[in-house]
């Protein structure tokens, strides 16, 4: 049986040891219309604009999505 109420002031807190695995910091240049459409979407769902780019990179890389790069020939 738990407890109503614990006393939580006595717990020594720690470091989450997995919290520098879960997200690196990198500077990246990125298109300010990339970056205006993010912000937009942004605004719309309440989500940090960061954290949006983040979830579209992940389901790339979930769906193994590649980028389908045609070069035109220069005459």
């Amino acid at each position: 049986m738990m407890k109503k109420e614990y006393d939580l002031a006595s717990m020594k807190s720690r470091k989450n040891p997995y919290a520098s695995k879960l997200k690196k910091s990198v500077t990246i240049r990125m298109g300010e219309d990339v970056i205006v459409y993010f912000k937009n979407m942004s605004e719309e769902t309440g989500i940090p604009y960061q954290s949006l780019i983040n979830l579209y990179l992940r389901d790339c890389v979930a769906h193994h999505r590649t980028i389908d790069l045609k070069w035109q020939e220069s005459r």
